[in-house]
């Protein structure tokens, strides 16, 4: 499968699969929780804990990326194997999933799809729903073999800024972006990186789907200055994700995420802001 977006209908058909793997990679939203009393879940869920297994805390910054070793350990605890299909949903809809989706494409596995919809999509085809994840049993054989295309860093977008040799896109909404709302994270610095276009995140979603290709084409057209790489960045990393996904899903190559963001660019007073 070409496209790393895979719907219901193709889920089911796999769930015969012995090599599916089927993740939640569900975090909170900066302003709102999700209901972790009431849990919604696909059968035979794993639960892929970006917060806590899946950030460095040593970065001081949230949900940045861990190392190869790291990652290699905590998803072999998961049961994956290096020919595992995995499917990987959120409770939102489409949220935090493409963060998880990045991360394997980052760390070198390719049959890794995010499920359209995620669990309302779900729930919205009568599906069954558990309220418990599963644990593996046993340990995999997944070993990070990390792509530096799929990554961007500080570095990368000031190596940018200078050559012009990307395209920097930010998902925040157009305030944060412009400077005339507050930033939800105290110490952080109002604005964009200098040369980057704006594309609020949620423009690429119909509610709990991702748009279809020739919207996707329509939409990210005109932020697509020229035959450059595409690096996405956002507030921490997560809604870069996700404009990241619909960029892969509308066929655009070159595809990296600011790992940072703007809690790391917003926060350092060396680095030059517009």
């Amino acid at each position: 499968m070409e496209s790393p977006l895979i719907n219901i209908q193709t889920l089911k058909e796999l769930r015969s699969n012995s090599k599916l793997i089927i993740l939640d990679a569900t975090i909170d939203k900066v302003n709102e929780k999700i209901d972790d009393q009431n849990k919604a879940l696909i059968p035979n869920s794993l639960f892929f804990d970006i917060e806590d297994c899946f950030s460095d805390h040593g970065s001081g910054l949230p949900h940045t990326m861990v190392s190869a070793t790291i990652f290699s350990e905590q998803v072999q605890r998961l049961g994956i194997n290096q020919d595992s299909i995995i499917v990987i949903y959120d409770r939102w809809g489409v949220y935090s999933s493409p963060r998880a989706w990045w991360m394997f494409r980052y760390m070198g596995h390719t049959q890794t799809y995010v499920l359209d919809g995620g669990i309302k999509a779900w729930q919205q085809a009568n599906l069954p729903i558990v309220t418990d994840h599963i644990t593996a049993f046993n340990s995999g054989n997944f070993t990070a073999s990390p792509e530096s295309q799929w990554f961007a860093d500080k570095d990368t977008i000031l190596a940018s800024i200078a050559n012009n040799s990307s395209n920097i896109i930010d998902a925040r909404g157009a305030g944060r972006f412009n400077g005339t709302a507050p930033e939800p994270r105290a110490g952080i610095r109002s604005g964009h990186i200098p040369g980057s276009s704006n594309l609020p995140f949620d423009q690429v979603l119909n509610d709990t789907f991702i748009l279809d290709k020739s919207e996707l084409i329509r939409i990210f057209t005109p932020h697509l200055r020229a035959e450059k790489r595409n690096i996405f960045t956002c507030g921490s990393g997560i809604t870069a994700s996700i404009l990241a996904l619909a960029a892969a899903q509308s066929g655009i190559k070159d595809i990296a995420v600011y790992d940072g963001s703007w809690a790391e660019w917003g926060s350092d007073p060396q680095l030059p802001v517009a």
